[in-house]
């Protein structure tokens, strides 16, 4: 079973910067394709990112965040990372990584559906003031 533990989180103002963390345990995190989502006071939680297993040659990302986040992984830390440039105050919420553990070495392309994902964080709260 793969923990998953969120980091990096709080309260910026807009166009700064910030770098999100998940790190896992339990299990080797370079098996699986993690994904990023978000969700905003009183919405639904929503796709952000994700990253192929392995090297994490195949990326995706969310209209809304392409060109200003960027998805990577350092599997010798067991950590995947959002580095989120050019924050806007609707990018205020709370953010889970999450993996589909049934699944290894998979692309992790139709995490952007939220299907299949077993695994989530606690969560980590991103804030932009204007």
């Amino acid at each position: 079973q793969v923990q998953l533990v969120e980091s990096g989180g709080g309260l910026v103002q807009a166009g700064e910067s910030l770098r999100l963390s998940c790190t896992a345990s339990g299990r080797t995190l370079s098996r699986f394709a993690l994904g990023w989502f978000h969700q905003a006071p009183g919405k639904e939680r929503e796709f952000v990112a994700a990253i192929s297993s392995s090297s994490g040659s195949i990326t995706d990302y969310s209209n809304s965040v392409k060109g200003r986040f960027t998805i990577s992984r350092d599997n010798a830390k067991n950590t995947v990372y959002l580095q989120m440039n050019s924050l806007k105050p609707e990018d205020t919420a709370v953010y889970y990584c999450a993996a589909d553990t049934t699944c290894e070495y998979c692309s992790g392309t139709y995490y952007s559906t939220g299907s299949h994902l077993d695994a989530w964080g606690q969560g980590t709260l991103v804030t932009v003031s204007s």
